[in-house]
């Protein structure tokens, strides 16, 4: 299990990547908009890591069971993977030691689903122990 969330904290890490350059260099300007109207300038954007994903069912690319180890991705009925997080402003979750063990995201549009979604419990990550920003807050 040590290589297995080795390489799940790997995949959040990339994952973290291509959400942000969505968010910053994309051409959905959502995202951006959504966090300028909350006062969030550049510079906590890019403090914080955050991230857009995009509104597609496979943006991410990502069609291995290993995207389903780092809940990146979700099995529909079908048999397929599509991408878990849809149309919504990322925050990743950053543990103490720098790794990004999963997300959380809100959505941008009434009928997508739930407001707020967070990763669901991997490996790396478990929702009763981890908290947004908690990096951040170590050192305060």
């Amino acid at each position: 299990t040590g290589k297995r969330r080795m390489r799940i904290l790997e995949m959040n890490r990339e994952a973290a990547r291509f959400f942000h350059q969505c968010l910053v260099k994309g051409e959905d300007r959502r995202g951006l908009e959504y966090l300028a109207n909350r006062g969030m300038d550049k510079k906590m954007i890019i403090r914080f890591g955050l991230g857009y994903a995009p509104d597609s069912w496979n943006a991410s690319g990502i069609t291995s069971s290993e995207g389903l180890d780092a809940a990146l991705v979700i099995k529909g009925r079908n048999g397929s993977v599509y991408d878990t997080f849809r149309g919504r402003v990322i925050f990743p979750i950053i543990d103490l030691r720098g790794n990004v063990i999963g997300f959380g995201g809100r959505v941008l549009s009434s009928d997508k689903g739930p407001k707020y979604l967070n990763s669901s419990d991997t490996l790396a990550y478990k929702k009763s122990r981890n908290l947004f920003a908690m990096n951040f807050a170590k050192n305060a």
